[in-house]
């Protein structure tokens, strides 16, 4: 009985109480929503954490976590009274720990280069093997038709006028040119019979040329195509980062998509710029920011939002800080501050 009165007196005098508290707030950079900028936090999260601790009347510090896993860990062992940033409320943290109400409806989205970044060129198609078997087949041919030339016409002009040895590459060159330029310039044939094969080359030389620009126009047009991501099933065969132990990382792990994970927003973001990976599923909002900051004209945001999800204030299990902390919330909706931030941060609404 004494302890159930206790627990209520806690309770009921809390609010009072808690204005000579200092706050233990736990947090991670993840722009924009949590950032250190110039040894000030600011972001989203924090200037709203900040509107609440100002409606309920606590004081508090930040404590910056180096990965969102140790962040967590430290709500849930109790070490800090909460944890904010890009939160995502899922069922499994809910078993280990409370949340507030949405601070903000967020989901997943994929990132890839622009068209201008994306590693698909000429040289990059001719130094593949699909071409580069065809281009020593071709060489072959014009090396066997330069000396069945020269048979013809070794003792008919000097340019062929040589051993086979060393008949071969002027042969070679002399076809090649042909292939090339579509004539016999100065070298024409004398014989016959190398009038007649020189006849066959120049007419055969049309369809080569055509055919080999046609297919080098073809496995760009095909490589294109499949570097372009429009939606979730695109990126099956893909290299794809995410965070790792994200809802990110859950959410392809369940449809078995292969991805690299990293520890935290900025050595994923730091991969993708390298090259290492060819496209990023993560947070919409924080790809969003980063695709108009740092990454403008560098990235953009292929298909829609998927796998909606909500942001939330985590707290330890049992907290009676939650109660409050949604009163606020509340509070800061009606009367337009939570809209006059997230105007500030995002320019729209993510309701």
């Amino acid at each position: 009985m004494i302890r159930k009165l206790a627990i209520f007196l806690a309770l009921l005098l809390w609010p009072m109480l808690s204005v000579a508290q200092e706050l233990t707030v736990s947090t991670i950079s993840r722009s924009p929503f949590s950032m250190e900028i110039n040894d000030r936090d600011t972001g989203f999260s924090v200037d709203l954490w900040r509107a609440i601790a100002e409606r309920i009347g606590v004081e508090f510090k930040f404590e910056r976590h180096r990965s969102f896993t140790e962040m967590l860990k430290s709500v849930e062992s109790g070490q800090v009274d909460l944890a904010i940033a890009n939160i995502s409320v899922t069922s499994e943290r809910e078993a280990v720990m409370d949340f507030s109400q949405p601070i903000f409806s967020a989901g997943l989205q994929i990132m890839t280069p622009t068209q201008d970044n994306r590693n698909v060129s000429v040289w990059s198609i001719i130094s593949s093997a699909n071409l580069l078997v065809p281009v020593f087949i071709a060489f072959g041919v014009l090396v066997a038709a330069g000396m069945l030339m020269w048979l013809f016409e070794r003792h008919k002009q000097p340019y062929f006028n040589y051993t086979a040895g060393k008949a071969v590459f002027p042969a070679f060159w002399w076809a090649l040119n042909l292939v090339v330029n579509g004539g016999f310039e100065e070298r024409v044939p004398r014989s016959a019979p190398g009038r007649f094969f020189g006849v066959i080359l120049v007419i055969s030389s049309l369809f080569v040329v055509s055919i080999f620009v046609a297919r080098i126009t073809s496995m760009m047009t095909i490589e294109a195509i499949n570097s372009s991501v429009s939606s979730f099933s695109d990126l099956y065969g893909k290299r794809i980062g995410t965070v790792s132990r994200s809802t990110a990382a859950t959410f392809m792990e369940r449809r078995d998509l292969q991805y690299i994970g990293y520890e935290g927003s900025d050595e994923l973001l730091e991969a993708f710029e390298s090259g290492e990976i060819e496209a990023v599923v993560f947070d919409a909002p924080i790809l969003a920011y980063y695709v108009k900051s740092k990454g403008a004209g560098k990235a953009q945001l292929a298909g829609p939002v998927f796998l909606r999800e909500n942001y939330g204030i985590a707290l330890p299990s049992g907290s009676p800080l939650a109660e409050e902390i949604n009163k606020a919330l509340l509070y800061l909706r009606e009367d337009g501050t939570y809209a006059e931030i997230q105007q500030n941060w995002f320019g729209h609404s993510s309701d």
